[in-house]
This record gives C-alpha cells, sequence and structure tokens, in this order.
C-alpha cells in the first residue's frame, strides 16, 4: 500500500478520496473547504493545512481540481508542488484541463525530477463513489506503470492513451460527444411528448433501437425511465451543465488551435452556455432536456 496525497476534495474528489482509504492506502488530504476535509477525516484520511503538506513524504499525489488555472497555481512555482515533493513522487492529476497545459506540466515535473501523468476521468459522482470511474491516462510508460494500482482503487477502466496529454484529449473529445448526445436524446423526448408519445414507450423502443447511447440508456433526461438518473431526482448533479459547459469550451479552443471541424460542438457549447445564463448551470448536464422545452428561441 502507497502513502498518497490527496487535492481537492470536491463531488468527484471526496469519494476518490475514501476508495484510496478503503483500499487500505495511506491518505492525507487538503481541500479549502472545512466541511469536505471533516468527511475525508471520518473515512479515515489525515487532513493537513497546505498542498504542499499534501504532497509531503508520499509517493504519489492525486489531484482533482476545477479548472486549469487552479491546477496550474497548485503544481507550478516555488511553493508549488512540483518543487517541494520529495524526487520522483508521482503526480496524478484527474482534473480536466486543456492538451497544452497537460503536456507544460509532465515537461515541468521532468524538469523538477518528479513523474506526471494526466488522467481525467468519466463516470461522474456515482462511479465516483461506487469505485467504476474510467480513467483515460497520458503519460510515460513508466509513469502509467506506477500509476495504474492506484487509479485502479478509484476506477474500472484504465486506458493509456498515449504520452502526455493524451489523457487530456481523450476526455475533452468523450465530453463533447457527450454532450451533442444529451442535447440530441432531450430533442427526441421533448418531441415525443409534444407528439403524444408516453416518455417510457419511446425509452423501451429507442433503448433497443439505433437511437440507443449511454445518455439514453443509462442517463435518460426524461424522469421515469432511468431510475438513477438525475431526473428522477430534480436534476440534482451528477456532473453540472456549467462544468460540461467548462469542458466544451476547452474542447472548441482545441478544434480551432488544430483546425479541427466541430460544429455540432460548437452548437452545444452555445445551448450549453444559454443554459447557464437562465440560471440553470448548477443543474446536472441532463437538465438541458427542460431547458430545451422551455426554450423559445
Amino acid at each position: 500500500m502507497a502513502a498518497i496525497g490527496f487535492i481537492g476534495l470536491g463531488n468527484m474528489g471526496l469519494p476518490m478520496a475514501r476508495n484510496l482509504v478503503k483500499a487500505g492506502h495511506a491518505v492525507q488530504v487538503f481541500d479549502l473547504n472545512a466541511d469536505a476535509m471533516a468527511e475525508a477525516e471520518a473515512a479515515g484520511a489525515r487532513c493537513v493545512t497546505s498542498t504542499a503538506a499534501a504532497a509531503a513524504d508520499v509517493e504519489a499525489v492525486v489531484t482533482a481540481l476545477p479548472a486549469a488555472r487552479h491546477v496550474r497555481a497548485v503544481y507550478l512555482g516555488a511553493e508549488g508542488v512540483l518543487a517541494t515533493a520529495l524526487n520522483h513522487t508521482l503526480f496524478i492529476d484527474c482534473s480536466t484541463i486543456d492538451v497544452e497545459t497537460a503536456r507544460a506540466l509532465a515537461t515541468e515535473a521532468e524538469a523538477a525530477g518528479q513523474l506526471f501523468v494526466d488522467s481525467p476521468m468519466s463516470g461522474g459522482v456515482g462511479g465516483a463513489t461506487a469505485g467504476t470511474l474510467t480513467f483515460m491516462v497520458g503519460g510515460e510508460d513508466r509513469a502509467f506503470a506506477r500509476a495504474e494500482p492506484i487509479l485502479r482503487a478509484m476506477g474500472k477502466n484504465i486506458f493509456h492513451a498515449g504520452k502526455a496529454g493524451a489523457g487530456a484529449a481523450a476526455k475533452i473529445c468523450n465530453n463533447m460527444m457527450l454532450a451533442i448526445q444529451m442535447i440530441a436524446v432531450s430533442e427526441g423526448f421533448n418531441l415525443a411528448a409534444k407528439l403524444g408519445l408516453e416518455a417510457q414507450k419511446l425509452y423501451d423502443i429507442s433503448s433497443t433501437a439505433t437511437a440507443r447511447c449511454w445518455s439514453l440508456n443509462d442517463y435518460c433526461p426524461a424522469p421515469g425511465p432511468a431510475p438513477a438518473a438525475p431526473s428522477n431526482r430534480d436534476y440534482k448533479p451528477g456532473f453540472a451543465a456549467d462544468l460540461m459547459l467548462k469542458d466544451l469550451r476547452i474542447a472548441m479552443e482545441a478544434a480551432q488551435a488544430a483546425g479541427a471541424v466541430t460544429p455540432m460542438g460548437a452548437q452545444a457549447a452555445q445551448i450549453y452556455g444559454m443554459m447557464a445564463a437562465a440560471g440553470m448551470g448548477g443543474d446536472d448536464f441532463s437538465g438541458v432536456i427542460r431547458f430545451l422545452e422551455g426554450f423559445r428561441g
């Protein structure tokens, strides 16, 4: 078992840290949220008073932070964890960040004598709680080999996507596709309602027909057909629309830089932007069905 630092106890990070403790690792945690720290301590983690303390005297550090600016603030500079940790510490960043930042962090880590993988995850709060997340990992082979057993304590599917930045690339591509699918499924159910077709009937048909996908079968945005979906708890996230919008904006910036044509991705970003502007950004991203139902252009 390993000594692990964990920085970022948000909706995903807290259950991930709990699962590391359950797996027998010695986990020391830091977050600005005192309530989250208390919950982690109750689960068996040791609370520390700073990011530097979380990264001190451990074999690996896991970070799960809201955005690239937070990741850079934690990792870089004279007081950043790359500079203050023991040499050859493994850093596993599970945040969703842009590819350029992930590659830059890998370069900085190498220069500091550390190992780094970008390892964003998919599976939502349910997956984080159950320990069934999918991790998409970018980094050198030796870094991935050290990271994999730690990730196994938090996830079910661990993929080595390629060199530094490949995990970040896989995540933003995945979430762009997911956002587009959720909007399409929502439009289908809204249309069905206008045509007098019951949501359960459409679900029974489409979930076994050519429209089947995770957004329909497992996370149906219409209340009723998928009991565990946020649609059956007033769209409490889950994965908030604001976070989906953040990921879509990262994807659109990447598409522009790479010269990729992503018109549906751009439209999805616009729709989730309008949803956020309407005050619905804190709802689960599947709540786009409610936004679209009430949108009149």
